[in-house]
């Protein structure tokens, strides 16, 4: 697929590295040369210095020939009128423009019609709505929904006490009637698609795909510490997420206490958020934190706008409320490797989520096989891929049971969706017209349900 990426900012650079890595031809737009010069130094792309807004640039570019123009400058008219030119220059191009202010956001659906868009992403709300789900399953680091919200895939990392500590993977499903499934297991920094007789050890960090309404009962019975509802949620930043979240949680009956250190956005916080308390204070004074109620929190949520801040303040109330639920936002993903060792909770990086939703819709656009991409999640740091396929009437892994299936190594179909029916599949299920299916795997880039065939 002929690929324009207009914006060669963090989100630009990381769906440019995946999209050439999956053989896509990429060609990068950017008014600054230095933003392009990494690109062009370390990934297989091209590039054209300009305004992606100008006909000519989109020319250069070569929007007629290109199938998809991604637009995510940091300027949100930019990315509309990138889009709406490259639709102009060529109506058989889809679009994607990246739109954070929240004045545009009751206005999405006109600008999607008004410019021909085939998709807005909105970084600040997609991250809110991240958070929000955390908070709705406490005791999640990571949640993942699939076919529609029916299925979830949780990470969790397993304690001492946990019943888990010392199971093989098959023990936990016959355990809970097959209805759960162990897919990934974290051991000692190593990542693995586990088989039935893998052993957990305290300490591992799993992801377990279930049914929605599984989950109390699993968390209740694999933890001494009940899954407990979240009632007193802290957010540090009153920002465009913090406010998008607090509406969210108010809206749910969560009482909310948001702490913001600039009086004027107190002001507009108070006047639009009329059941969260607002409180002026810098939060980075463990006095405001205590005085504020931290210790009586059961979530605290950190969304200033710098990294270190958002990390000291997450480590500091895990000391003083050792039970609260932490949600940390980190903006640099080059940390990674740092902050996913700190004892900080759940790690959200908008930038990310952005990233993956706009590869997800690559992925189920690349419709050439029968089946597409329905939904996809970079997981363990990106070390492991899950995806939803749809399958179609000629798709080569129709009828058989999957015990004959030839399929990779650490690779796993981990549930069916069948109508209402969720399925977890044994060797004598058969992947049936019209299913939905969810794999596992740490081969990164599959296109198509055909692609988990062994080659």
């Amino acid at each position: 697929m002929d690929i324009i990426i207009v914006g060669c900012g963090r989100v630009g650079y990381i769906l440019a590295d995946h999209l050439s890595k999956e053989k896509h031809n990429i060609t990068l737009i950017d008014t600054n040369d230095h933003r392009l010069a990494p690109a062009l130094a370390n990934l297989d792309v091209q590039a054209v210095m300009g305004n992606g807004t100008t006909y000519s640039c989109l020319m250069e570019a070569g929007i007629k020939s290109a199938e998809l123009l991604i637009a995510v400058t940091g300027e949100d008219e930019i990315n509309m009128i990138s889009c709406m030119m490259a639709k102009k220059a060529n109506s058989k191009c889809q679009t994607i423009a990246r739109i954070r202010k929240p004045e545009y956001l009751p206005e999405r659906n006109y600008f999607k019609q008004a410019f021909g868009m085939s998709m807005i992403i909105n970084p600040e709300l997609a991250a809110a709505r991240e958070i929000n789900q955390l908070i709705n399953v406490p005791a999640a680091l990571e949640i993942d929904s699939f076919a529609r919200g029916r299925v979830d895939l949780l990470r969790l990392v397993i304690s001492e006490d946990s019943i888990l500590n010392g199971m093989k993977v098959m023990e936990v499903s016959k355990k809970f009637d097959r209805k759960v499934l162990i897919c990934i297991q974290m051991h000692n920094g190593e990542v693995t698609i586990p088989n039935g007789n893998a052993v957990l050890s305290a300490g591992d960090s799993i992801s377990v795909i279930l049914p929605k309404p599984m989950i109390s009962k699993f968390y209740n019975t694999v933890s001494d510490n009940n899954l407990s509802t979240i009632k007193n949620v802290m957010i540090i930043g009153g920002g465009t997420t913090g406010e998008y979240l607090a509406e969210a949680l108010c809206d749910g009956g969560v009482n909310v206490r948001i702490i913001e250190k600039n009086p004027d956005k107190c002001d507009v916080l108070a006047e639009q958020l009329l059941k969260a308390d607002i409180i002026w204070g810098d939060a980075s004074n463990h006095d405001v934190l205590l005085a504020a109620g931290l210790e009586d929190m059961d979530a605290f949520v950190t969304l200033t706008t710098t990294d270190s801040e958002n990390c000291f303040l997450s480590l500091y109330a895990g000391k003083v409320a050792p039970k609260c639920k932490l949600i940390t936002r980190v903006h640099k993903l080059e940390q990674d490797e740092i902050i996913t060792t700190l004892p900080i909770g759940s790690i959200i990086t908008p930038r990310r989520l952005t990233a993956e939703y706009i590869l997800q819709f690559v992925r189920a656009k690349m419709n050439t096989k029968g089946s597409n991409v329905e939904a996809l999640y970079e997981l363990m740091d990106n070390r492991v891929e899950a995806l939803e396929f749809s399958i179609r009437d000629d798709s080569p892994v129709l009828n058989i049971p999957l015990a004959n299936l030839q399929t990779k190594n650490n690779l796993l179909i981990c549930a069916i969706v069948r109508g209402k029916k969720i399925i977890t599949p044994s060797g004598k299920d058969e992947l049936k017209l019209g299913d939905t299916v969810i794999v596992v795997t740490t081969h990164l880039g599959l296109q198509d349900i055909s692609d988990i065939l062994a080659d």
